[in-house]
């Protein structure tokens, strides 16, 4: 026994040394934590949820900030997902909403035309496309038709419309969004103006808004849900115009990034994991100071090109707030764990601050508060 016990006590304090603190670190991890969760939206299976439901689950473990809705299930290829009737609805966002003590982002793509999760199908009002409001060039009338769109959202508790988009229509062929009709126009000013009007429809309902793609998706030959899609010969720089129109008025909730390749921009990353697009041009050219959120992080411009830790990394440092993997395209019941512990693990190791952790975690919840 005398022989043993000064090892056993060496064994002890060395353990005891590693323990974190009673105050200090397990606090501040968790604090971490917290702030990492904000930043995180995801996407989830379900006409309804209780508090079996994974995302629930996510929920309440702080994991997230934000969800974001679909009518259909590509993954499954099945219409069953999260849309089914306005009374679904309604409840479904309200049992989110109650399963954690902070406001919730719930986000909806409700462009209008063919890029509607609400449709008509459901019970939900008609919408036309925005290529159909630019065409009547009418302010007021984009303005009553947005205005319909924020008050169906307020009604179902959606708090964020993932729209207007401000892609100019320099290609329209493009597959994702000129044959689309998602495009206002191929003037930049006109785009401007439409889109300020949905804004102001939106944020009148208190509504956020979200503009996108940055710096364009306009022009592109290729659709950036089903690969890399390189943008270098074909973008334009009237493509910025309608953000540097857009800036000059309030209102501007959320910028969301475009999954383009400009070697031009960056030679090296495409837009959602550039920090020369998105903190030189975004931020520091055009003086964005609101919150930047990615286009979903499972799209196959990223999913297929990067893998999760690279792309989780990469589009902090590039200066995204708000990242979103849809689980829509692919699905991963375990996406927001995965992707919260990769982002603490970075930061533990350095290769992100947690200065800019803070920022992110700052701008969104600025913004939440709005919406009290």
């Amino acid at each position: 026994m005398k022989s043993f016990l000064p090892v056993q006590l060496l064994l002890i304090m060395l353990l005891l040394l590693n323990l974190p603190s009673c105050g200090g670190s397990s606090a501040g991890d968790e604090e971490l934590a917290d702030k990492v969760g904000q930043m995180l939206m995801i996407g989830f299976r379900g006409l309804v949820v209780d508090e079996n439901s994974p995302i629930v689950r996510d929920i309440q473990n702080g994991l997230v900030g934000g969800v974001v809705l679909f009518d259909y299930d590509v993954a499954l290829e099945s219409p069953a997902r999260n849309v089914q009737s306005p009374d679904q609805l309604r409840k479904l966002v309200a049992d989110l909403q109650a399963a954690g003590p902070d406001t919730l982002l719930v986000a909806v793509d409700q462009e209008g035309g063919r890029v509607a999760r609400l449709k008509e199908k459901y019970g939900f009002p008609p919408t036309v496309s925005q290529q159909w409001l630019g065409t009547a060039d009418d302010p007021e009338l984009t303005y009553e038709y947005a205005s319909k769109t924020a008050v169906t959202l307020k009604d179902m508790g959606i708090n964020l419309n993932l729209a207007p988009v401000v892609d100019v229509n320099v290609n329209p062929d493009n597959p994702v969004i000129g044959r689309l009709e998602r495009s206002f126009s191929s003037d930049p000013e006109k785009v401007a103006v439409h889109a300020a009007e949905v804004i102001k429809a939106h944020r009148d309902k208190n509504i956020l808004t979200a503009l996108k793609h940055f710096p364009g998706h306009g022009s592109s030959t290729d659709d950036s849900h089903h690969g890399f899609t390189d943008v270098t010969n074909t973008w334009q720089e009237l493509e910025l115009e309608p953000y540097e129109l857009l800036f000059d008025s309030p209102g501007m909730d959320m910028v969301m990034t475009a999954h383009v390749f400009n070697a031009r921009l960056d030679p090296q990353w495409p837009a959602t994991l550039s920090p020369a697009v998105l903190t030189g041009m975004l931020r520091e050219d055009l003086g964005y100071e609101g919150v930047i959120i990615s286009d979903d992080m499972q799209m196959g411009a990223i999913h297929d090109e990067y893998g999760l830790e690279t792309a989780l990394e990469q589009t902090i440092k590039a200066g995204a707030d708000i990242i979103i993997f849809g689980n829509n395209l692919v699905y991963d019941q375990d996406i927001a764990w995965k992707a919260r512990d990769i982002i603490l693990d970075l930061v533990r190791a350095g290769q992100i601050s947690r200065e800019r952790i803070d920022e992110s975690y700052e701008r969104i919840m600025q913004l939440k508060s709005t919406l009290q």
